[in-house]
């Protein structure tokens, strides 16, 4: 067996690792990318695309492209009872971008692979397994399989864990992670959009006392629902795709219409819902952010709840931070300064993972009374001058 030899090995190529292959590769830095997956990227569980990671996104010229394709969303509105409680503009979250742009996961993906590829053909090696690693001095021995079962190796410079919240690269390391789990649980599912025109391009929140409805809306005339879920309902079984031809997944996508209805007054189309997923919540910190020449990004090193959209940015704006750390490294031989990396990545994910759990709490299900109340507070805040602050909290302009 031959071992190859490459500058930073990325573990994991999904929208993390992509990126911060292609980070690299505009860097000048020889990279590789191991991805299991042999297919091409399907599903769409994250859609919210925030400022800073169109901002990075600049940086190796896909920001254009994803605006392309993408949704923007410049007001968030605020809902209970039929009635609108408040709204949220962007228009002052970013410079830049004064919108959050939505954009199916799997379109995302494939525009980062293309990325990818033009800035380093060849770098994205899929079907390509992580077997094992050996640590050294000055570098890491990466062993696996590739698509046929045979073995390959690569020895790198450094290696990256983006390979999301079950990482093999941390077990691998022997880091452990802390955090909870959460009684709450959720469907999605994308529906052709029901909303009246003027909402069309707004994101909604619905904060009656059952529980949350949050729709986002989506490019070609979709809509996708989030709805909190009574604990004892079906709705919460594994994650399945929907389809109007199958029958089970047809009840499911009735049902969440259904769910829809009740609590907002507006009634998606179960024949449309193309897509179903059920979720539960979770966060999860990696004991340390790496190890000598191997670092963890993305969920491999901090799972946060996805209400608020903000987990797929957090991962992204890891690596915009770290890549120009590993290519300064590569350059001049240096380990890299892990307690530097580790400290702003574990501070942002503190505060990202807290501002998830606050948005949770603000749509959990609670008495008439208490839901009358959460109302008046939504009233009142978006009708005063921090409303624009909000909106810069929700945008991720901290980041």
């Amino acid at each position: 067996m031959t071992t190859d030899t490459t500058d930073v090995l990325v573990v994991g190529g999904g929208p993390v690792g992509l990126f911060l292959g292609a980070l690299l590769a505009a860097r000048g830095t020889a990279v590789q990318v191991w991805e299991r997956r042999t297919t091409d990227p399907v599903g769409s569980r994250a859609i919210g695309i925030h400022p800073p990671s169109l901002d990075a996104f600049a940086e190796v010229g896909l920001a254009d492209t994803v605006l392309a394709e993408a949704v923007l969303v410049r007001t968030g509105v605020a809902r209970s009872r039929g009635r609108v409680l408040g709204t949220l503009s962007f228009d002052g979250a970013s410079d830049t971008h004064p919108y959050v742009a939505t954009l199916d996961q799997h379109r995302t993906e494939v525009l980062l692979r293309d990325r990818l590829d033009a800035g380093a053909p060849g770098a994205l090696r899929t079907g390509t397994a992580l077997v094992g690693l050996t640590r050294h001095r000055d570098h890491v021995d990466a062993t696996g399989t590739d698509r046929d079962g045979r073995p390959v190796e690569v020895r790198a410079s450094f290696v990256v864990g983006a390979d999301g919240a079950r990482s093999l690269v941390r077990d691998l390391l022997g880091i452990g992670t802390t955090g909870r789990d959460y009684p709450d649980r959720y469907v999605m599912g994308d529906f052709a959009d029901p909303e009246d025109a003027d909402a069309r391009s707004a994101a909604l929140v619905d904060v009656g006392a059952a529980g949350v409805v949050e729709s986002f809306p989506l490019p070609d005339g979709r809509r996708r629902y989030v709805v909190l879920l009574p604990r004892d309902d079906a709705l919460a079984d594994p994650a399945v795709p929907a389809a109007a031809a199958d029958a089970p997944e047809a009840d499911r996508a009735s049902r969440l219409a259904a769910i829809v209805r009740n609590r907002t007054g507006v009634a998606p189309d179960p024949a449309t819902c193309s897509m179903l997923s059920a979720f539960r919540v979770r966060r999860r910190t990696a004991d340390r952010v790496g190890l000598g020449r191997v670092v963890l990004v993305g969920d491999a090193a901090h799972e946060i709840s996805p209400i608020g959209g903000q987990g797929m940015n957090l991962g992204w704006l890891d690596a915009a931070d770290l890549a120009p750390v590993l290519a300064d490294a590569v350059r001049t031989g240096a380990a890299g300064p892990w307690p530097v990396y580790a400290r702003r990545r574990q501070a942002a994910a503190r505060r990202a993972g807290r501002q998830a759990e606050a948005n949770m709490a603000l749509g959990r299900a609670v008495p008439d009374v208490v839901g009358v109340g959460r109302e008046a507070l939504l009233r009142s805040v978006l009708a005063l001058p921090t409303a624009r602050a909000l909106a810069r909290l929700y945008a991720m302009a901290w980041a």
